[in-house]
């Protein structure tokens, strides 16, 4: 593919898969919980409470916090007080606050609120596509080639998301030759990055691999958003370490799940994201207490348990960050 050739020859990453052990990988963390992480929750979740989980978020140290999303309220409820936690943000130096744009009119919408990322969302299977965004995915590319160029004009950062990207609930198996055309499309449009997505949570090491190979010249600007429904998302996330990924979605507390994927549980959770990192020798400079603070304060206003293994382990135990690192990194 052209494009992927041109990103090889611009040494986007080395093309040649490596063992962990070889180097220390740089990881960027993308926090997801503000709005994927919340869209499929039945009790709705005040302006207040959203904004005062990016705070917390960002005060954990948190560098990219994707806070809203503007689709329409009659599909996604959730997510209808968009404006209004864009504008009650007291944004921290540094600290990156994308959103969800489905379409031209959610984009001019969002524009008013001083907004410096979008995110765009086609569907890497037909029939995810059709329920998801109602049209077909070549109708879908269209549509968000819009977004992008007028994002891009306007001097505003472009996300491109792919879901479905291993398997899909109305197609089943996904082609990785699929999912390297659309994302190939993707940087075309003036993406900076695209984060494939396994909605559905049925990837695994060997799934993961399989895709990054036909993907591999184009790694260093890929990202991947791994659900953990079968428990393999950590696992899924080590294959793509290997093949150069640096950057990371998570939500925090493992909240999300998806509407249109029945069964899917929610995303892998910041908490357990950043233990398996510093597990690695990898200094994500995010406070692990403070994290874990944020993922007890929204589970605690949704009335759940926290989906994060590691906040369920450690829950209020430790007051120093250090100490988890300790723990972490078996240096007791």
């Amino acid at each position: 593919m052209a494009l992927f050739r041109k990103l090889g020859t611009l040494n986007v990453l080395k093309v040649t898969s490596r063992p962990l052990s070889s180097a220390t990988p740089d990881v960027r963390i993308y926090e997801v919980g503000p709005r994927d992480g919340l869209q499929n929750e039945a009790k709705f979740v005040p302006t207040d409470i959203k904004v005062e989980l990016i705070h917390k978020l960002a005060d954990a140290g948190i560098k990219h916090i994707e806070s809203a999303s503007f689709v329409s309220p009659k599909w996604v409820k959730q997510m209808s007080d968009g404006v209004d936690v864009m504008k009650n943000l007291k944004r921290a130096p540094g600290v990156n606050y994308p959103v969800l744009i489905p379409n031209l009119k959610g984009y001019e919408t969002a524009k008013k609120c001083n907004i410096e990322e979008i995110a765009i969302f086609p569907a890497g299977s037909e029939g995810f596509s059709q329920k998801n965004l109602n049209c077909s995915v070549e109708e879908g590319l269209r549509r968000f080639k819009e977004v992008a160029e007028a994002a891009v004009k306007d001097g505003i950062r472009v996300r491109g998301y792919v879901s479905c990207v291993v398997g899909c609930p109305y197609d089943g198996p996904i082609k990785p030759k699929v999912i390297a055309k659309i994302t190939e499309e993707l940087f075309a449009m003036g993406c900076y990055e695209v984060s494939l997505g396994d909605t559905i949570g049925v990837g695994t090491a060997g799934s993961v691999r399989a895709l990054l190979r036909e993907l591999r010249p184009a790694a260093g600007a890929l990202a991947l958003h791994l659900h953990d429904t079968y428990g393999q998302a950590l696992a899924s996330l080590l294959a793509g370490l290997e093949f150069g990924i640096n950057t990371i979605d998570s939500s925090i507390s493992g909240l999300g799940g998806c509407p249109y994927a029945r069964g899917a549980s929610g995303n892998l959770a910041t908490e357990d994201l950043v233990y398996f990192l510093y597990g690695l020798g990898v200094n994500t400079n995010i406070d692990i207490i403070k994290l874990l603070e944020a993922g007890r304060y929204i589970s605690s206003f949704l009335g759940k348990m926290t989906e994060s293994k590691v906040n369920r382990a450690l829950g209020d135990r430790f007051k120093n960050h250090e100490d988890v690192i300790k723990i972490a990194t078996c240096n007791v």
